[in-house]
């Protein structure tokens, strides 16, 4: 009989740690292909991120666009933090530094390319610092787009609002700083290996170099 008690304990004993490594695997399984129904609430904030951020970019470059037309003259120059900073309203019709000044209706074709590809990449999104990135981008790009659609001469060729000036540098907006703060931060995420869907590209390599090498028949 005690035999007998023993067995089944031992069968017991198996039974329960079969069942526990069986749990550990889906669970391992679950973590690595994460279910649908995971993965929305996520990408529902990414995509909330995404277009937080490009509102937020967007507004803030038009209500400061509306404030300098509508409070300074066109090249009245206010001191803020002297020498560093000025308000200087000017209207551009070009790019940075007045480049391209003559083609102003290239700059609306390029952003609303810009703002479009954009869009259309937004569903790769899977990084919540690409989200920002993007979103900044896509705001920036429509505050000068709207200028360049909507402002003076004509459609389409419309001069942009710029009023911040710094010591030997263009003369910008918040647009522009939304741009650029984006394009800086694409620059780190790439440089970090980040992809847009948030896998990182060096993860294979840094698995390869981590495994033992097979020195059997060395």
């Amino acid at each position: 009989m005690a035999e007998d008690s023993s067995a089944v304990g031992f069968w017991d004993l198996t039974s329960v740690s079969q069942n526990e490594s069986t749990m550990t695997d889906h669970i391992a399984a679950d973590a690595a292909n994460p279910s649908p129904s995971s993965a929305r609430p996520r990408r529902a904030l990414l995509l909330s991120l995404f277009a937080g951020f490009a509102v937020f970019a967007y507004v803030l470059d038009q209500l400061t666009k509306l404030w300098v037309t509508s409070s300074m003259v066109e090249g009245e120059r206010i001191p803020v933090l002297p020498p560093l900073l000025h308000w200087y309203f000017i209207r551009n019709s070009g790019a940075a530094f007045s480049i391209g000044e003559n083609v102003t209706w290239v700059f609306s074709i390029i952003m609303a390319g810009v703002a479009i590809a954009i869009l259309f990449q937004v569903r790769k999104l899977g990084s919540a610092w690409w989200s920002l990135a993007l979103g900044l981008l896509l705001g920036g790009a429509l505050g000068n787009l709207t200028d360049r659609l909507f402002r003076e001469p004509s459609f389409g060729m419309g001069h942009v609002v710029d009023f911040i000036q710094l010591p030997n540098f263009a003369i910008f907006n918040i647009a522009d700083s939304a741009v650029v703060s984006a394009v800086v931060i694409i620059c780190i995420l790439t440089l970090r290996g980040i992809a847009l869907d948030g896998s990182r590209h060096d993860a294979a390599p840094r698995n390869e170099a981590a495994q033992p090498k097979d020195t059997d028949g060395v």
